[in-house]
């Protein structure tokens, strides 16, 4: 129930201390707009590491040939591992019933490939057709390497969007021209594009056994990545793919004659045990900006308590002339929490609308792979109002249960 005179009692107060009122509110303000950055910040992390992952599946796991730093059986350290086509043909075959996507790659840096005038140094990779979702591009035009295509060496090429603007710049249909790598022309069969933006869509992608047969590769591959078949839970999930690099590895070291704890020779990168590395740093440090936000406000609120308590001790007489006439405890207690609820509140609704208001216009501005659209959401905004009110509630608690306990026959001796 509304009732005028207690707001107005409220706003009289405070324009009796404007300046003491101004400089709590202040504090209030500061600790939600502080917490309002960092969480906004934290969200911006958040979204800019998963930014980062979406060029390739979350799952994904890249074997990688290194170089030997230990001796073993005779041979010295310093020995460069090449994996060739049966490392990636009996790994995949020996663990056919666990594995969702693979794809060996052979990989030609800085090939140059030209159209009519137009020209460009892009990545030329030789792999397999399941490759697409490993990468997780999709198509704009034509289509993905089939088998067909690895099975028959087949010249077609697949290329960027970034790639098709350069070469083609207007041109829409580009399907079934033909492009030359390295000098070789091949047919464009497809235009893809890659959530990783324009730095993914600089490759141009062919098969595996042309790419090995035109560029010189032999046998020879330059890494294999896979991604398993998906699990229940993400526990199970890290398990069966510990279990397979644990696998792989172990073939590798056995056929390449490596140490079994030469950890440099063969470099397996798991990206789901990263991805789960990196959202437990990010609960970290969404934890710790918690911590100092809501350390802030405590501050804030200590400071509330401490000004109702001078108010309480200023209005010691009043508060006993109430109780002479009649006035329940309960009522004094509603008194002084209602003011606090108020101050609190209003700073804070101050503090969270600047800070919302600051990330709406700063965000667009932040230019940097590791924070991105660093946002606060309708739960974490509506999380701080809860905030806000207990800590109004808990502010003005202990003054006015000090009021409340105030003898009318002391109260009214009060100079």
């Amino acid at each position: 129930m509304f009732d005028l005179e207690r707001w107005q009692e409220i706003f009289e107060t405070i324009s009796k201390n404007k300046l003491r009122t101004f400089l709590t509110g202040l504090s209030v303000a500061s600790g939600i707009f502080i917490l309002v950055i960092l969480l906004g910040i934290g969200e911006g992390m958040k979204h800019g590491i998963e930014r980062e992952f979406q060029g390739d599946a979350a799952n994904i796991i890249y074997v990688f040939p290194g170089v030997t730093s230990k001796e073993y059986k005779g041979l010295n350290p310093g020995r460069m591992i090449q994996m060739k086509n049966e490392d990636y043909q009996f790994t995949t075959l020996e663990n056919k019933e666990d594995l969702e996507y693979k794809s060996s790659v052979y990989r030609i840096w800085g090939g140059m490939v030209s159209f009519g005038k137009e020209s460009g140094s892009y990545r030329v990779e030789g792999v397999y057709p399941d490759y697409q979702f490993l990468e997780n591009s999709s198509m704009l035009l034509g289509r993905f390497i089939n088998y067909n295509d690895v099975e028959a060496s087949g010249k077609v090429v697949i290329i960027g969007n970034r790639v098709k603007n350069d070469l083609f710049k207007d041109q829409e249909n580009i399907l079934g021209e033909y492009v030359e790598i390295s000098g070789i022309k091949f047919k464009v069969v497809g235009v893809y594009t890659d959530p990783g933006g324009e730095r993914e869509e600089t490759r141009v992608f062919v098969p595996i056994t042309t790419a090995q047969k035109v560029f010189g590769g032999g046998n020879d591959i330059n890494y294999m990545s896979y991604t398993l078949q998906p699990e229940d839970t993400y526990e199970e999930a890290l398990a069966s793919a510990n279990a397979f690099t644990n696998k792989v590895e172990t073939y590798l070291k056995g056929k390449h004659t490596i140490a079994p704890d030469d950890n440099s020779a063969i470099r397996v990168n798991n990206m789901l045990e990263n991805t789960k590395r990196f959202y437990d740093l990010m609960a970290m440090i969404k934890m710790f900006f918690w911590g100092v936000g809501i350390c802030t406000i405590i501050a804030g609120v200590v400071g509330v308590s401490n000004i109702m308590l001078i108010i309480v001790k200023e209005r010691t007489r009043e508060i006993g002339v109430r109780k002479a006439l009649g006035a329940e405890p309960l009522s004094i207690i509603g008194m002084v929490l209602h003011e606090s609820i108020f101050v609190t509140s209003f700073a804070g609704f101050t503090g969270l609308i600047s800070g919302l208001i600051l990330l709406d216009v700063v965000a667009p501005m932040i230019q940097t792979d590791f924070i991105y659209n660093p946002t606060v959401n309708f739960n974490v905004a509506l999380s701080t109002v809860f905030i806000l009110i207990i800590a109004g509630a808990v502010a003005g608690f202990f003054p006015a249960y000090r009021a409340a306990k105030i003898k009318p026959i002391v109260a009214l001796r009060d100079e």
